[in-house]
């Protein structure tokens, strides 16, 4: 059901955290790490556990991305080079 928005704002996004998908779409929190969890499971996103710190307090969170795609090299000097 929630899928569809959640994989079209990965697409359009790339990598993101669940809670930057529940701001933009719209969908409660815990709905979006359910259908996270789903397509993760068919294979249609990579997700990892991750933790955050802001301000001294741990936020835990999954970040996604669509599933076999690499995220853009950053820029700037890379070392050894």
């Amino acid at each position: 059901m929630y899928a569809t928005p959640i994989l079209q704002y990965l697409k359009k996004n790339g990598q993101q955290l669940d809670r930057e998908i529940a701001a933009a779409t719209g969908i409660p929190l815990p709905k979006v790490r359910l259908s996270l969890s789903d397509l993760s499971a068919r294979g249609e996103i990579s997700r990892c556990s991750v933790t955050r710190f802001n301000d001294g307090k741990a936020i835990e969170g999954m970040l996604c991305r669509i599933a076999g795609t690499i995220p853009p090299k950053t820029p700037g000097r890379k070392p050894g080079t």
